[in-house]
This record gives C-alpha cells, sequence and structure tokens, in this order.
C-alpha cells in the first residue's frame, strides 16, 4: 500500500505568503466596500501586509506543508 501524504492546502497557498525567515505575512480584509468612514490612516494601514501572529502561524505551516 503506498504511503500517505500531506497535501497543501491550496486555498491557503493563494492568501499567505512565506518570507525568508520563515514568517508568514497576509493581507488585510476588509477592503473592497464601505470604506467611507474610515480615517485616511486606516486605508494605508489595510493597504500593508501583516506579519501572522506565531500561534496562528503554526497551524499555518501545517496545513501548508511546511511544518
Amino acid at each position: 500500500m503506498a504511503r500517505k501524504t500531506h497535501k497543501p492546502h491550496k486555498g491557503l497557498q493563494k492568501r499567505v505568503k512565506v518570507t525568508g525567515t520563515g514568517k508568514i505575512k497576509r493581507h488585510r480584509a476588509g477592503k473592497s466596500h464601505r470604506m467611507g468612514p474610515w480615517t485616511a490612516a486606516r486605508v494605508r494601514r489595510g493597504r500593508r501586509a501583516e506579519v501572522v501572529p506565531e500561534c496562528n502561524a503554526k497551524v499555518i505551516r501545517e496545513l501548508l506543508g511546511i511544518g
């Protein structure tokens, strides 16, 4: 019987990026519409990618198969 292998989560692969040092980066949600009441600083902050906290990054690495 063939050995079972772990398949990476393809949907997650398209949404996050692994940096050279192994951190996980993601883009912020909620920028498609209804941004009128937002302050300019909040809009600018939403453009930047965010480094995922280490407690969540561990789970993401397992799903991507880079454990």
